[in-house]
């Protein structure tokens, strides 16, 4: 009996061993043959796929396509939210602000900056409690901490600092400024500070150059390494904010196109530009922007500018992922840095529709006077914000509609010439009354920029 049973067990499991061996025989490694088509995907930049056990067709893994995001970037010229200690307190901008409040400055031009996604602007005066200036300068611009909240009551998310007048008050005012902003929330850059914001969804990198009496390879340095820097940070688009040229001069030197060109040969989207206080021309290079000068916007530098034209330099791009789309998508919107016509009262205004006609038909013919590195489309100043039939009107001597009475002076109107000869910087909304200039001005020079061009060191200013 005992044989028996032991010679049963001994056939069981013959046979299991035989079905086994059967099975194994005729198995597919699934498991190792799908790890080993991964590495080679992977190898081979594809992407992995899985089979089932059942041996389906393998199921490919959508690659993510990025979406397209359009942001709107304002960038405006010199705020000089302050003033010089030798200037008159009653007509000055430290008088305006204790009499009307933060909000006064910008409360004309706030709601265009509100319905974009970011305003830049150039800060050109210190806030500080600091009593110890640099010497040597005509004007020290300085004004109290709590001056910042200018610039968030008119929606300015960002500033520059690099600009002549950031070390007035020499390191402590520097440092004190960017405390100020900094509990406003303002985003700063400027000299070695870069910086990088999230608008939208798109990361925007911001330098800050300032170009005075710097040699070029000194710049260029600095230009590839903060901009090699905000990309290494994300950045998607990137901004570059230059110092730069002469004062009142109305064309860019060969220097500023020279920085412009190489700022945007090592990956600047926009370069934008200021310090000449008046309107200088636009290029478009490779399909990038360079607006060369900006103008004075909210000046308390001076009770009576020497030209009050200006405007708000806007664009429109479009970011897919890394790239961002070569478009003319651009808005010009004429200022005048003050809403009064005799004087400044530190309050940029949109200009009306005279003074509009004039400062666009100024920017044009400055554009057109340019030396561009490439060839120029037709409609580069096409989009603004006055009506374009206005701006091709013509006078029965073929002049562009703005340089007469209504917008800059007599001799246009009357002769249908062009309006170069009057309508650069002395007529229009942003114009000053001679009446009312500053009394010291002698009339045997042949216009007051050239008086004051006898006074003072500009560049030094």
């Amino acid at each position: 009996m005992v044989y028996l049973i032991a010679g049963v067990a001994i056939f069981v499991l013959i046979l299991v061993g035989a079905n086994l061996a059967t099975r194994m025989s005729g198995r597919t490694p699934v498991k190792q043959d799908s790890q080993a088509s991964a590495g080679n995907a992977s190898a081979e930049g594809r992407e992995a796929t899985a089979e089932g056990e059942d041996g389906a067709a393998p199921v490919a893994t959508p690659t993510p396509v990025p979406e397209p995001i359009s942001i709107t970037l304002s960038v405006v010229g010199d705020c000089t939210l302050g003033m010089d200690e030798t200037f008159e307190y009653d007509t000055s901008f430290n008088n305006y602000y204790e009499m009307y409040g933060s909000a006064y400055f910008m409360q004309n031009v706030k709601d265009i900056f509100a319905a974009d996604d970011l305003t830049i602007a150039n800060l050109e005066t210190t806030l500080t409690t600091a009593e110890t200036k640099r010497e040597g300068r005509y004007y020290n611009f300085k004004a109290p901490l709590e001056y910042a909240k200018i610039l968030t009551d008119g929606n300015i998310e960002a500033v520059n600092t690099a600009n002549n007048h950031m070390y007035d008050y020499l390191d402590q005012g520097y440092e004190d400024t960017l405390k100020a902003l900094d509990a406003e929330n303002i985003v700063h850059f400027g000299f070695d500070e870069t910086a990088v914001m999230d608008v939208k969804g798109v990361k925007v990198g911001m330098l800050g150059v300032y170009e005075i009496d710097r040699e070029f390879a000194e710049i260029e340095t600095e230009v590839k390494e903060h901009i090699a820097k905000v990309k290494s940070e994300g950045a998607q688009l990137v901004v570059c904010i230059v110092h730069w040229g002469e004062e009142l001069d109305t064309m860019p030197d060969q220097d500023q196109t020279r920085i412009a060109r190489m700022a945007i040969d090592n990956g600047a989207d926009l370069v934008c530009g200021h310090h000449a206080h008046v309107i200088q021309g636009i290029e478009l290079y490779k399909g990038k922007y360079i607006c060369y000068g900006l103008a004075n916007f909210c000046f308390g530098g001076n009770v009576y500018p020497t030209d009050m034209q200006s405007i708000i330099f806007q664009q429109t791009f479009t970011v897919t992922g890394d790239q961002v789309a070569a478009d003319n998508n651009v808005n010009i919107i004429p200022i005048s840095c003050s809403s009064e016509y005799s004087f400044n009262n530190y309050q940029p205004t949109p200009a009306d529709p005279d003074s509009a006609v004039s400062i666009l038909t100024k920017l044009r013919e400055r554009t057109e006077a340019l030396t561009t590195a490439e060839p120029q489309p037709a409609d580069l100043l096409k989009s603004t914000t006055v009506d374009q039939s206005v701006l091709t009107l013509t006078t029965s001597g073929g002049g562009l509609i703005g340089g007469g009475g209504t917008a800059g002076g007599a001799t246009g109107a009357a002769s249908g010439g062009t309006t170069g000869e009057t309508g650069d910087g002395t007529g229009g909304t942003g114009s000053y009354d001679e009446s009312s200039y500053d009394s010291s001005y002698d009339e045997g020079y042949s216009d007051e920029e050239a008086y004051y061009d006898s006074l003072y060191d500009w560049d030094n200013m």
